[in-house]
């Protein structure tokens, strides 16, 4: 098998109206080459997205002339390979048309041999504007879809792109064109591998592999097929064209079962280690390969329990015959360019997730099918995934080309991502079933609309995917009770999507009036920090009312939310970069109650995902994680809410109940010691317990009432802490206050700071005369992942927080060099020192009464700028066990 890629240098962009040209380098889009061309502005600046839709009403070409060699043009069969063109387009080979496209999820493979070239060729695509085409389109009879997801441009459904191009509740109006993956020419001779398929077979401890090649032939002889597996003998099986009507052999005709000795399982993050086997398929002939493909693989069972129970039916991801409690997000693409979605911008986003213990990461249908890059670092970080199809909020109108269309394109997506280890299901579309069962704009559609739902998502997509691969579980919607419209949304089985906290404005305390058997989908607003805001905006526009920070917040009445529940919560900041910073902090609390409640519940609730992991541009939202990789303190807060290990209060009246959770394989004795501290650190009374946490389940205290013992003092004053000696000198905190933060009288002190150096790497260590809350350190110009944040200080508790110098990424004219660069770097935020009268900046240890770490007032004129915007510098760690 030979390989010519096409991609790299070499390609210019023709622009079919002005008939202007620009140099381009493949992957590339419209949008992406006119930036780097300097014809238009930074889509993502202030409100420059307003001005790009104009250049995607018309349509381009990107060409290129390439070489083609002799010893290439010998070969038998000579494939043209598509495997990402973003979406309309009419492919020409030295003049000739090829093919047209209107699916940008599918591979298109062409033969070409006979249309090219000895020397010198010619690839010409005119890529169509999908605005026109979605203006222009006419619905069968009964079928207009009058639909539109919140934030976007209607007529989206119509066309198979990615749905969040045309904007979306928190993504912005930028449905571009282009080439967002690999274009290959790909030839062979006599035989070539077109796909292989694995099974697992797991009795009694042993496992059997089952490999099973697809052969294509162009010349009937007899080859061998060789499949090596990571240290065992190599098995052969003789193939060859049986027929010479058909060129490809049939399923289960080439299939070796391989016995693997000594297994080594693979397990999700937090359960095990993720062993991976590599698997080699060979074509040869005496000594000559003709093909051969390889393949990484975990050796485990998956599947989904529904199984009856006393709550009703569980939804529960079972792997290896060990139920599992879901621990993770919901992932969108990672920029509305997808050129720009780089090696760097996945691999520090699935490392993120690792770090903050996710076991699970749901691909939600509404974006792209994530590169194999993706799926590689799910397999090696034991990070489950929840496999949209990429439907998502809408009707589709199934035409026949339609219907072809989209079982190509699962085919194509299944084939290419079963064999992954981390490959948790198949889920159909993301709230269609939910949508036609009581949405009040579904039931305007038409009941051909409706019908054509339950064929595509309860008998084609289905039967497609189970044709293709027979072992992962296919569930039709998200949310839904198993199909057929049968209350989707029910709590007692099945998964929900929960959004009364947040879009109807319920307190964090409703989570606890729900017991959802799997949570998909639940989340709260924030807007990004102040160097990511700096990225979009003008000193003039740093108000979150102003027409800019309107325009990069696309939920409707969004910012007036969080301001909502600030109110409830917090007092009122006392500038724009402390409401940025108790915006997420009041994200994080969100969070954490709905994630602490239901891991509290474990075995009835199994699993939380919420919504959403990331940005595509820098914008207010419901991520953890900004655009710039820059994580928000949620991020920091979920790496203690979803441990495998994890504590929790709750508070009634002036009863303290402490739980925890062991999401572990073994069981746990833990010493636990409660008290109830005035803010000034004084211990009013504490109490000790020893608790013994089997593994995979949780434990609760007693509870003890508080109240009598206030001393005359008021709830105003005093908050829980609870310390949790887990052994080998583990120990965990965790606190809660019996009122609103906002009604604490919280001692106006700030916490005293020290950096010392270390071999590689900086300790920063914070003490503090009394509670601090929710500190949160960031550094002003520079971005690093520091081992522990968004935590509580507390009185005679020193804090350790460690940076690793290689982790530290500093923009242009920025070093740190030392222990004094970092703490001039350092910003330390607290509550208290969130609103006026609050308290006084940060200390250093060696300045008591001196100089103090810059305050976030000096750095208002500063511009935090980024190395490249849209590659994203994003902090990165090498040690993927740093943060535990």
């Amino acid at each position: 098998m030979k390989h010519m890629s096409l991609c790299g240098t070499g390609w210019k962009m023709t622009d079919c109206s002005s008939k202007e040209t620009y140099a381009a380098a493949a992957p590339c889009s419209v949008l992406s080459v006119l930036l780097e061309s300097g014809v238009i502005k930074d889509p993502y600046y202030r409100e420059n997205e307003k001005s790009i839709l104009p250049y995607l009403e018309k349509d381009f070409i990107l060409s290129r002339n390439f070489n083609v060699d002799g010893e290439l043009m010998q070969e038998d069969c000579i494939e043209l390979a598509f495997y990402g063109l973003d979406t309309i387009t009419e492919i020409f080979l030295n003049g000739e048309k090829l093919a047209i496209t209107k699916n940008m999820h599918r591979t298109y493979r062409f033969e070409v041999k006979d249309r090219l070239h000895m020397g010198a060729n010619e690839l010409f695509i005119h890529f169509h504007s999908p605005l026109q085409y979605i203006r222009d389109y006419l619905p069968q009879p009964h079928k207009e879809v009058t639909l539109c997801p919140a934030g976007a441009l209607p007529g989206g459904q119509y066309l198979r792109k990615a749905q969040s191009s045309f904007g979306w509740d928190w993504g912005p109006q930028l449905p571009d064109m282009g080439i967002f993956r690999e274009i290959s020419i790909e030839a062979f001779s006599y035989a070539h591998i077109r796909e292989v398929s694995f099974f697992q077979e797991h009795m009694d401890g042993e496992v059997t592999l089952f490999v099973d090649p697809i052969i294509e032939f162009s010349d009937p002889i007899p080859v061998e097929i060789e499949v090596r597996v990571t240290g065992e003998e190599p098995v052969t099986v003789m193939t060859r064209m049986t027929d010479p009507s058909r060129r490809m052999t049939e399923k289960g005709e080439n299939e070796v079962g391989i016995p693997i000795h000594d297994p080594q399982l693979w397990w999700p993050n937090g359960m095990g280690a993720q062993p991976l086997y590599n698997v080699k398929v060979s074509l040869k002939k005496a000594d000559k390969v003709y093909d051969e493909k390889s393949f990484r693989i975990g050796l485990r069972t998956i599947t989904v329990s529904r199984e009856a129970d006393e709550y009703g039916e569980e939804f529960c991801f079972v792997v290896n015959g060990q139920k599992m409690f879901a621990k993770g997000a919901n992932y969108i693409p990672e920029d509305a360019i997808y050129p720009y979605i780089r090696e760097e911008k996945i691999r520090t986003l699935i490392e993120s997730a690792y770090l903050a213990h996710f076991n699970c990461l749901r691909v939600w249908g509404g974006g792209y099918y994530p590169s194999d890059l993706f799926y590689d670092l799910c397999d090696a970080y034991g990070i489950v995934v929840w496999q949209d199809l990429m439907y998502a909020c809408n009707a589709y109108d199934l035409t026949t080309g339609f219907e072809n269309s989209i079982l190509a394109e699962t085919r194509d997506n299944v084939i290419r991502l079963r064999h992954h280890a981390c490959l948790g299901l198949w889920c159909g579309n993301n709230e269609m079933e939910s949508g036609w069962h009581h949405w009040g704009e579904f039931q305007k559609q038409s009941p051909q609309l409706r019908a054509d739902y339950i064929k595509m998502f309860e008998y084609l997509l289905p039967k497609a995917v189970r044709e293709n691969d027979e072992q992962t579980f296919y569930w039709p919607s998200s949310p839904s009770s198993g199909g057929c419209f049968d209350e989707p949304d029910r709590e007692d089985r099945g998964d929900v999507h929960y959004w009364e906290v947040w879009h109807e404005q319920k307190p964090f305390s409703a989570f606890q009036e729900h017991y959802f058997r799997f949570l998909s989908e639940f989340g709260f607003q924030s807007f990004p920090g102040i160097k990511t805001v700096r990225s979009f905006t003008e000193p003039e526009d740093l108000n979150i009312f102003s027409p800019v920070m309107e325009s990069h917040q696309k939920n409707p009445a969004g910012n007036g939310k969080i301001l909502y529940y600030l109110s409830e919560n917090f007092r009122y900041p006392k500038d724009f970069e402390q409401l940025l910073y108790v915006s997420q902090i009041l994200q994080g609390m969100a969070i954490k109650s709905g994630v602490e409640h239901f891991r509290r519940h474990r075995g009835r609730c199994m699993g939380t995902l919420y919504w959403q992991l990331n940005d595509n541009w820098p914008v207010a939202s419901w991520s953890s994680i900004d655009y710039y990789g820059r994580w928000k303190a949620l991020h920091y807060l979920a790496c203690r809410f979803y441990a495998p290990l994890a504590p929790s209060i709750v508070l009634k009246d002036t009863a303290a109940f402490v739980y925890i959770v062991n999401d572990t394989r073994e069981d746990m004795l833990i010493r636990v010691k409660v008290s109830m501290l005035t803010m000034e650190g004084k211990e009013l009374t504490s109490y000790r317990e020893e608790a013994k946490c089997a593994a995979g389940s949780v434990w609760k205290s007693r509870g003890r009432e508080l109240g009598h013992f206030l001393n005359g003092h008021s709830l105003r004053d005093v908050y829980v802490v609870a310390e949790f000696d887990c052994g080998e000198g583990k120990v965990l905190y965790e606190d809660a206050v019996f009122v609103p933060y906002k009604h604490l009288r919280l001692a106006p002190i700030a916490p005293l700071v020290d950096v010392t150096e270390t071999e590689d790497g900086y300790m920063i260590r914070l003490q503090a005369e009394g509670y601090i809350p929710f500190v949160y350190l960031d550094l002003q110009l520079a971005d690093v992942i520091f081992s522990d944040n968004t935590f509580s200080l507390h009185k005679d508790k020193e804090k350790i927080v460690y940076v690793q110098k290689d982790g530290i990424h500093c923009p242009e004219g920025v070093e740190i060099r030392d222990a004094q660069g970092l703490l001039d770097q350092l910003v330390v935020y607290t509550l208290q020192g969130s609103y006026d009268g609050g308290v006084k900046a940060p200390e250093t240890e060696e300045e008591h009464t001196g100089k103090t770490t810059e305050t976030k007032e000096e750095l208002t004129g500063k511009n935090a700028e980024t190395k490249d915007k849209h590659t994203g510098k994003i902090a990165e760690t090498k040690d993927k066990k740093s943060i535990k």
